[in-house]
């Protein structure tokens, strides 16, 4: 299938002022040519005039499956009280019940623009199959939670269910995933640090997401979250990307930026739960690499990374007091160049680039809500939404045609999610 992109406004997140109006075509799931007019035979084209086409957008922390506890407990008064109401309905879930809420996550995040994400969650496989019905891509992170026998027991039995699932689709990559300092031991941090550097896998876990883990973790090891992560070897043992680090000291800044470890901002979660914001405008001026997040839609309330955008500029200008603190194009590159890099796909995508997969969207800026233009960039972080977006593609596969998903039904997913919670609550 070859597909022609004409007459858009290109923003290829290469550098700010790289902008130009342009052809870009796509063959073989990859970008093939970007250039002023493009001539030749194509199966679809599709004209993009008063368009942007720009990187699909990578969701570097979320958990797909809570889509079933949207808009549930939503008064406690932290993430401790939060996390209580939470855990006894997460051992109730069943594989049926990951299945379909895993997919209608999926189809919430392509309706958004975003074509990846990075999950951590129970059943994984069961959100292997739906990501790749979806035509997604899918970093599906081994949820662990207790000591070095349960991180075993995980990576012999769930880690090897989800590869059985993913089998044959090159658009999953399965990742280590201990929760957090507080629910994990340090010899399943070591443990998992050891699997994902034998499986060429990341580690992706919690860290510092509150004031009171800092404070226990100081009181328990003497050491803040990085150094005690650290002590244990576990950024020299494999990539890491760390979700929130709402709480990091100058030094445990230097440490993170030292082992090349990326930085999720989850705004909305973090705000929500009130755990604080995070000062991802310092981190940075430190040359950290900062992704987003949209974290579950249990803690948020939906998966949509436009709201994200919106958010992390937000909370940054209000923060520093200065809204050149993090530019718009700063927090467009967070979600998706530099989201790609955290998860260690910035080779593959994240800008549009010739040879790069076409992970794109095409956004309609015709609209009551974005007109006029202006600045690109202040349009898509200020005004857009997802009815501006029109087309999602994922490896040059169209996941979202004229603003209809292609690959998934929303009203079956739909009614089979509400079946499951209404079987959960009897449980």
């Amino acid at each position: 299938m070859k597909t022609l992109i004409k007459n858009g406004l290109i923003i290829p997140m290469t550098g700010k002022d790289d902008i130009a109006a342009a052809d870009l075509a796509i063959e073989d799931g990859k970008i093939s040519e970007i250039k002023e007019s493009i001539e030749g035979r194509f199966d679809r084209i599709i004209d993009a005039s008063g368009c942007f086409v720009l990187p699909s957008f990578v969701n570097a922390h979320t958990h797909l499956a809570m889509e079933l506890m949207r808009n549930f407990k939503d008064d406690k008064e932290n993430l401790q009280d939060w996390l209580s109401e939470i855990w006894p309905i997460e051992a109730k879930l069943n594989d049926k019940d990951i299945y379909w809420a895993s997919k209608l996550g999926c189809a919430e995040l392509i309706r958004t623009g975003c074509t990846t994400f990075a999950d951590m969650y129970y059943h994984a496989w069961e959100t292997a199959k739906a990501c790749r019905e979806s035509g997604m891509r899918g970093i599906l992170g081994i949820a662990i939670v207790g000591d070095g026998n349960a991180a075993r027991r995980s990576f012999e039995t769930d880690a090897v269910r989800t590869e059985e699932a993913a089998e044959g689709y090159g658009n999953i990559r399965i990742d280590a995933a201990p929760h957090a300092i507080y629910t994990c031991s340090s010899d399943t941090y070591v443990i998992a640090a050891e699997w994902a550097l034998e499986n060429n896998a990341l580690l992706n876990t919690h860290l510092s997401e509150t004031q009171k883990e800092v404070d226990d973790c100081l009181r328990e090891t003497g050491k803040r979250p990085v150094m005690y992560l650290d002590s244990l070897g576990i950024f020299d043992k494999a990539k890491t990307y760390l979700a929130h680090g709402v709480f990091f000291s100058d030094e445990e800044l230097e440490i993170l930026k030292d082992k090349d470890v990326s930085i999720v901002h989850n705004p909305s979660s973090n705000a929500k739960l009130a755990s604080g914001i995070a000062p991802v405008a310092e981190y940075k001026k430190k040359e950290l690499n900062i992704a987003l997040g949209t974290d579950g839609a249990s803690s948020n309330n939906n998966l949509n990374m436009l709201n994200e955008i919106r958010l992390a500029s937000m909370l940054s200008s209000v923060s520093t007091r200065k809204p050149s603190a993090l530019s718009c194009y700063d927090v467009i590159k967070m979600a998706t160049i530099d989201g790609a890099k955290a998860l260690g796909l910035d080779s593959r995508i994240g800008t549009l680039e010739k040879g790069k997969e076409a992970d794109l969207i095409i956004m309609n800026m015709n609209n009551v809500n974005t007109c006029p233009v202006n600045d690109p960039y202040s349009a898509i972080v200020f005004s857009s939404d997802s009815r501006n977006i029109e087309y999602v593609f994922s490896s040059g596969r169209m996941l979202l045609e004229k603003g209809s998903l292609t690959t998934l039904d929303e009203e079956e997913i739909m009614r089979n999610v509400s079946l499951q919670w209404n079987d959960i609550l009897k449980r």
